[in-house]
Order: C-alpha cells, then structure tokens, then sequence
C-alpha cells in the first residue's frame, strides 16, 4: 500500500532547502522527517474510539498527520472515523498539506489557515474534545510582553517558548484521556523558566513515554538544528505510573533500547523544581548507591549561587586591565585544570571591574571558592568542570568579582576553608558525578539550582578528600576516581 507520509516526506525534502533560513527562524518550524513521524506515529497506544479527533497544530506539509493516517489505513486502530484538525501559519506550506490530506478519502480534514496560539486562545480555554494530538510545534522564545505571551497568559498558561505553548495548549484542548505525542527540545525537564510549564502540564497529565535521542544534532541534521530533542507521550488526565524511556543514537532507531522507571525517578519527590529526568539505564548509578553521598548543601552549611556580575550591565565599571580603585573580575576563561590563572591580556574580556557604590552588592569577599562553569566546552569531557579560587592568585585584594557564566559556593556570602573548597573540587570533577549528572540533565549548561538538587559527601569527607588533594601539584582523573572510589566504596 502507497503510504501517502512518503509523498510529505518528498515534498519535505523539496520545500526545506528553498525555504530561506531568515524564514525558518522567524517562524522556528523545522520539518519532521519521515523516520520520527513514523516512530511518533507509533507511539500512541491501541484505541477502541469509534471515532477519532486528531490535532496537528503547526502541521508544516502534513508529515505527522500523514504517519497517524497511514498506521490507521494500515489497520492499527479501529476507529472507524477520523477528523483531522491541522494547524499551519506558513501560507506556502498549506496548499502542500491540503494536496497530502485531501488524498485520504475517508477523513474529514479541516485544514485551519493562521496562528495556532492565536486562534486557540481566543476564547475561554476548554477542552476541544481531541482524543489525539500529534505535533512537531516551532522553536523560539517568546518575549515577555508579545502578543503570545499576553494571549497565552489570558488563558493561564505562563511559558517563554513557542514549543512549550503549542504543548500546554493541545494538552488543555484535549479530552479526557487525549494522547498527546510531541517532539520537542528537552530544556522544558529542567530550564528554570520553564517551571510553570511543567507545574500546568503535571496538573493536567500524565507522562507516559520519553524518546531521547543520543546525538544532538541528528532528530534535524537536514536543517542543521544542534538542539538536544525528546519525543514526549502524555496522556491527558491520566493517573501517573512508571514511565518507558526509550533511546536512539539517531533518527533512524536502529539501536533503540527500551526501559521502564518509576515517577519517583523521573520528578524526585522532594524536588520544589518538579526538574523532569531522564534516566537512560534502569541501573543506579555509583553516587546514587553510596551511602557516603547522601547530604544536602543545606546540611552541610553550604550555599551554590550564579556569578552575579552580568558583565553588559555593568559595563561603565569594567576594565581591560587592574589599576587603581579595581578588584579582579573572573571569567570563565580565567579558569584553568583546578585553578584560576588572573590577569590574562589576551582574553578578550576585562580583568577588573570597579569598586564603587554602584558595584559593591555584586562583589565577594577574597578566599577560596569553589567554582563551576556554566557551559562546558566541546574540548571537555565532562559536563561539570569545578575549579578552586585561591586568594593567592589575586594579590593583596579585598573583593573579587564572579562572572555570569560560572556558579560559586560559598558560605553565606564568604569563602570556604581551603581543604573544603578543594575536595568539593575533587568530588565534583569526577566521572562518577558526571555520569550521574548526565544521565539526569538534558540541557548543556549546568544551572545552581542542578548543583542545590545534588546530594554530597559529609563536610569531614569533603575536607579528607581537600587534604589528600594538597599533596599533588597535578591530579589525574584518574586519580580522582580512585580516591571517590574509596569514599563511596
């Protein structure tokens, strides 16, 4: 049997590398392939409806309703009648999804030209009745006063991503027991913006199944989208269970692996973030066993914040280099293997900022910290990378300035003792911790609210493993694993 998602695919194909990048970003709608709308397709579970409401909001040329059709042609579901309702703003796109859906004779097919938030939000939000939802929505922030916002906010969905409002609202449009399956870019499980998201999604649905695709640049390659997606299965109203975690290298699945959690696993119960995780092995992992590492920063009197120092909002007060009536100012790019190295000429961001009124709320005291970089390198191997800042490299100065891209703990405000900040150092630089860490967090940079939600070894452990680490001018990873390995043995 021809399967008319092949036609789409084509047209795909054809239509993708004409349409101009400019437009693709104004609208932030990247094209499903044939292989995830197939694999999507497949996700919902059998059906004995008599008669299926199907939504495909930002539909592109019909790809996703296509695969849902030719699996119900094919004999999987038993409805015996399907209305499609498909969404597209793109006005060159839809004479492609009318020609693709118009070619299944039996569906109703009401293609809605226009702005799916706009039309949905139009009047009072309630369910629309879709027993199905099916979607690939656009990619792109949405600015705090826009009209999307306003409009999204007049219906009680707060959310600063297109993606994230095509989802909260064909979750709200669907009935009781609605399948919603979306290929979506993972920051929702734990950007901090997108907790209100998460907190009107968790009140309305079920989680039933996540897809994560290994590579970070495969669910898109024909677009060159480097963005890190996961394919979601709610159901709306739905009691929560396990969930099945399903991974792929890439988009043709030919290493899928499949496994079962509990919720208790995926939102850890205690967690005010309600971060959604995504475990990758049903196996615990080293820190997850270790009774060793079982504190919170809380318990061990510690405090993890955001370098405070947003360096274009205070650009009248930086400087190229120290003089007179400055602290040093660190960047990321000061840091080097364990350690700080302070001032660097050529690194093309300023050495010191001014200590004045204006600047004196953002700076910290001179001591040791222990910092982590926000955004890890593709050169590096982990995705935590954790330095000491030793007073020492800085002179005879007071205060310090902490970038923006860097997260430091403290001690209310104030530096640590040396062997804490150095065996915080140790602990968080090993491939146990990153391993754990990776198999939880979906997004590339590492937030404070992360490193607040990790558990720790006991102060005294953390000092041991300070004291050990001030025997050595260098330090393997490897020699890091094997002391944590004694700790957490």
């Amino acid at each position: 049997m021809m399967q008319h998602l092949d036609t789409a695919d084509k047209v795909r194909r054809e239509v993708a590398p004409r349409t101009a990048q400019k437009h693709k970003s104004a609208l932030g709608q990247f094209m499903t392939p044939a292989s995830i709308a197939r694999f999507m397709a497949g996700m919902f579970p059998p059906s004995s409806l008599g008669t299926c409401r199907l939504l495909d909001p930002g539909a592109g040329v019909g790809a996703l309703s296509c695969a849902f059709l030719d699996r119900w042609m094919a004999g999987d579901f038993s409805f015996e009648t399907v209305q499609a309702t498909a969404y597209e703003v793109d006005g060159a796109l839809q004479e492609h999804l009318k020609q693709h859906l118009g070619a299944y004779s039996t569906v109703q097919a009401d293609i809605i030209s226009g702005d799916y938030i706009e039309l949905a939000t139009a009047a009072p939000l309630q369910a629309a009745g879709y027993t199905h939802a099916i979607l690939n929505p656009p990619y792109k922030k949405i600015s705090s006063r826009s009209a999307h916002r306003l409009a999204l906010r007049s219906v009680g969905i707060e959310t600063v991503n297109l993606y994230s409002a095509f989802v909260a609202l064909a979750v709200a449009q669907a009935g009781p027991g609605g399948q919603i399956v979306a290929i979506i870019p993972r920051s929702f499980c734990n950007g901090p913006y997108y907790r209100p998201f998460r907190d009107f999604i968790f009140q309305r649905a079920a989680i039933c199944h996540m897809h994560l695709f290994a590579s970070r640049n495969k669910a898109f390659k024909d677009d060159n989208v480097l963005q890190e997606n996961i394919i979601i299965r709610l159901e709306r109203g739905g009691r929560q269970g396990p969930v099945t975690i399903t991974t792929s290298t890439d988009d043709s699945f030919t290493d899928l692996t499949t496994s079962e959690h509990p919720f208790d696993r995926i939102v850890v119960p205690d967690d005010p973030e309600r971060f959604i995780h995504v475990p990758t092995t049903t196996e615990k992992s080293a820190i997850e066993l270790s009774p060793a590492v079982r504190y919170s920063l809380a318990e061990l009197g510690l405090k993890v914040s955001t370098g405070p120092v947003v360096d274009f909002r205070l650009k009248d007060h930086l400087r190229a280099m120290p003089e007179e009536g400055t602290v040093p100012l660190i960047y990321p790019g000061h840091l080097r293997g364990t350690g700080a190295l302070w001032p660097l000429p050529g690194l093309k961001k300023p050495n010191a900022i001014m200590r004045n009124a204006e600047t004196e709320k953002w700076l910290y005291p001179n001591g040791f910290y222990c910092v982590v970089k926000r955004f890890s390198s593709k050169e590096e191997k982990r995705r935590i990378v954790a330095s000491v800042i030793d007073p020492s490299a800085f002179g005879g100065c007071t205060a310090l300035g902490f970038e923006n891209h860097m997260n430091l703990f403290h001690e209310n405000k104030g530096g640590l003792p040396e062997p804490l900040a150095r065996g915080l150092s140790i602990f968080l630089n090993s491939t146990a911790v990153d391993e754990n860490f990776r198999r939880f967090n979906g997004h590339t940079q590492v937030n404070a609210t992360d490193l607040k939600l990790m558990k720790y070894p006991g102060r005294e452990a953390l000092i041991d493993l300070g004291v050990w680490a001030r025997q050595y001018s260098t330090i393997t990873q490897e020699m890091i694993d094997v002391q944590l390995g004694k700790l957490t043995a």
